[in-house]
């Protein structure tokens, strides 16, 4: 039965994912396959930059219970214990097991004790149990998620490994999301710079800024606000101070934001924030990942967007042109295209 229904799901996540939703359209609808054989009172679900994790996008299955002047402090709080904290099942804890799912009440006592999480910000709200997953294909993370359940029964055995099994299903049906959709207006005029507090809370921010900001929060609101304290969390647990991520803005366009530590003034722990519009490499990466192409086939792939002819691919690359020609012939099929001009358009348009 429970195989029946983990199919029945993957079948369904599968379809929402070709059928050329966003992500803020995608992860609602997957969310309501997940309660129909796993119910919960609360769901928070993001998708990352596969690069290192940083949430670009955040669904949740209903408004947090806080007030919303408390709601910047709990989402700054949250981020800091998922990128900064010592908390059990984090994300990336997850991403090093064979099976990137956990349960909170398999978390050892003594972690669950001083968890920052689970006892100041889920228990004060009713939420006692929580299912945790990362959602990987291919070696990549394309999302993440918790669900939450009150103080009544636990998630059960069979319930998480229900979820194990449409996690695969959740990440492809993501990074499909990740490739649809096309700019919808102009890019931003103007330096996109923000100063922010230790906790990711904005202090300052330039004229094209609060102009990219106002569009951001009018298309997704919170959206940004929640990006910026992840972001902001994970460059200031990072040695180098820094901590970049690739999101699209209220355009619809490919941005990357870079948060890094000041050194002087008088607050060093602040944090300048920018928005620039993603290179080529930028974008490129981060689709080619998306269309489940290999390093090498990624590796022939930038040479064609270079303007490479083959003969030079093969000499950067060490490999022979008929292998050359292979490659383009899978990274053809994969992306969906029949030349390297088409190649390109789809990948940097």
């Amino acid at each position: 039965m429970w195989e029946e229904r983990a199919e029945r799901a993957r079948r369904d996540i599968a379809a929402l994912g070709t059928s050329g939703m966003n992500l803020a359209e995608l992860y609602p609808a997957a969310l309501a396959v997940v309660q129909r054989t796993v119910p919960f009172e609360q769901g928070c679900w993001a998708g990352v930059d596969p690069q290192n994790l940083v949430m670009t996008s955040i669904t949740n299955w209903k408004p947090w219970p806080v007030r919303k002047e408390e709601f910047v402090e709990y989402s700054a709080r949250f981020a800091e214990t998922e990128y900064a904290g010592n908390e059990p099942n984090t994300f990336a804890q997850l991403l090093r097991r064979p099976c990137p799912i956990a349960r909170m009440s398999d978390a050892p006592h003594r972690e669950v004790v001083r968890s920052v999480r689970i006892n100041d910000l889920l228990k004060p709200q009713g939420l006692e149990h929580e299912l945790r997953a990362a959602f990987r294909v291919d070696d990549a993370c394309w999302g993440v998620g918790s669900i939450f359940r009150d103080a009544g029964r636990d998630f059960t055995d069979r319930e998480v490994e229900f979820l194990a099994a449409v996690t695969a299903t959740l990440a492809a049906a993501t990074r499909i999301a990740v490739r649809a959709g096309h700019p919808a207006r102009a890019a931003a005029v103007g330096p996109v710079i923000v100063i922010a507090g230790p906790h990711g809370e904005l202090r300052a921010a330039t004229p094209a800024a609060v102009s990219w900001l106002a569009g951001v929060e009018d298309a997704l609101p919170g959206r940004f606000s929640m990006v910026l304290y992840s972001l902001v969390a994970q460059a200031s647990a990072a040695v180098s101070g820094t901590a970049r991520a690739r999101m699209r803005d209220a355009g619809n366009n490919w941005v990357v934001l870079q948060a890094s530590r000041l050194i002087t003034g008088d607050d060093p722990e602040q944090m300048v924030v920018t928005v620039e519009p993603a290179t080529t490499h930028d974008l490129a990466t981060l689709l080619l990942a998306a269309y489940g192409v290999t390093a090498r086939e990624q590796e022939v792939c930038l040479e064609v967007l270079s303007g490479n002819p083959t003969a030079d691919i093969a000499r950067h690359l060490f490999i022979s042109p008929h292998t050359v020609h292979d490659h383009l012939k899978s990274l053809f099929e994969k992306v969906g295209v029949g030349s390297r001009g088409e190649l390109v358009a789809r990948l940097v348009a």
